[in-house]
């Protein structure tokens, strides 16, 4: 990994954690060969992964946290992690958005990195419990001038609810208001997935709000990076059956696809035409 000497930080900081949850634990002096950086960069790196709740720190290097549950990590915290996975992974969930198409964007910070490739795509309706995603289209459309909304701009309706640590509006308001609407496609974010617990949360509201947008979409596609498999919430809310796509990164191995290939109709992994034309 010498390239690895110019990653941005946060480029960096997702490696090592990639690597703390896949072994189960690193060495410092592991970390810095590998990496190709110094002990004192190793060390700021895993300071800041601690903050986050992510790793613990260990005599010579870092062990995963084992997470209830019923965890919830915040918005800001899952933003630092997956940087660019979640990038690949918007860019490919925007070539599935037609023109003039209603869709659902459910909150996480994969759907918010997906709301801004949408931003161009003509006279979407979409509907989201994601306080910031809705923030992503008012930017864009305050920001168009003084003309007011700018020709071809999505029109965005943002739920009710209760919100969450991760900033998505759950409960009975954002139930009702979902429960009426019908999507072509929905864009669901998840804690987990599972073969044997499906998609999963630690929010029990959260749970019944997503239950409710599956319920309405005609088309399902789950979007989450290779570090949601196998990670399991509190409660289920849907199945692999009622899940049309899945689109992922390039860091899912290559027996986990042969698995999710027998319970999915479709697997789009993101990324890796990129990287075998970066190399």
């Amino acid at each position: 990994m010498s390239d690895n000497q110019n990653l941005l930080a946060e480029q960096r900081r997702a490696l090592i954690l990639d690597e703390v949850r896949r072994r189960g634990g690193v060495r410092v002096n592991e970390l810095t060969r590998r990496l190709n950086v110094s002990d004192m960069t190793v060390r700021r790196d895993l300071d800041a992964l601690a903050r986050q709740g992510v790793v613990e720190k260990v005599h010579g290097g870092a062990v995963p946290v084992v997470e209830a549950s019923t965890h919830e990590p915040g918005f800001e915290a899952k933003s630092a992690l997956e940087l660019r996975a979640k990038e690949d992974i918007a860019r490919a969930a925007a070539a599935l958005v037609a023109p003039g198409s209603a869709i659902a964007l459910s909150g996480g910070t994969t759907t918010y990195a997906l709301a801004h490739h949408l931003l161009d795509m003509p006279d979407l309706t979409v509907v989201t419990n994601s306080v910031r995603v809705a923030d992503v289209f008012h930017t864009a459309q305050r920001s168009g001038g003084a003309g007011g909304r700018r020709p071809g701009a999505a029109t965005v309706v943002l739920t009710g609810g209760v919100r969450t640590p991760s900033d998505s509006l759950v409960g009975p308001v954002a139930d009702q208001a979902i429960r009426s609407l019908h999507f072509d496609v929905l864009f669901l974010g998840v804690h987990g997935i599972s073969v044997e617990a499906g998609l999963s949360t630690p929010n029990l509201a959260e749970a019944e709000t997503n239950r409710r947008l599956v319920q309405a979409a005609r088309r399902v596609v789950v979007v989450a990076d290779h570090t949601k498999w196998g990670t399991v919430g509190l409660s289920s809310f849907a199945g692999l059956a009622e899940v049309d796509t899945l689109v992922t990164d390039a860091g899912l191995p290559a027996a986990v696809r042969e698995e999710i290939a027998e319970h999915l109709p479709s697997l789009v992994v993101a990324g890796e035409q990129a990287d075998a034309q970066d190399g």
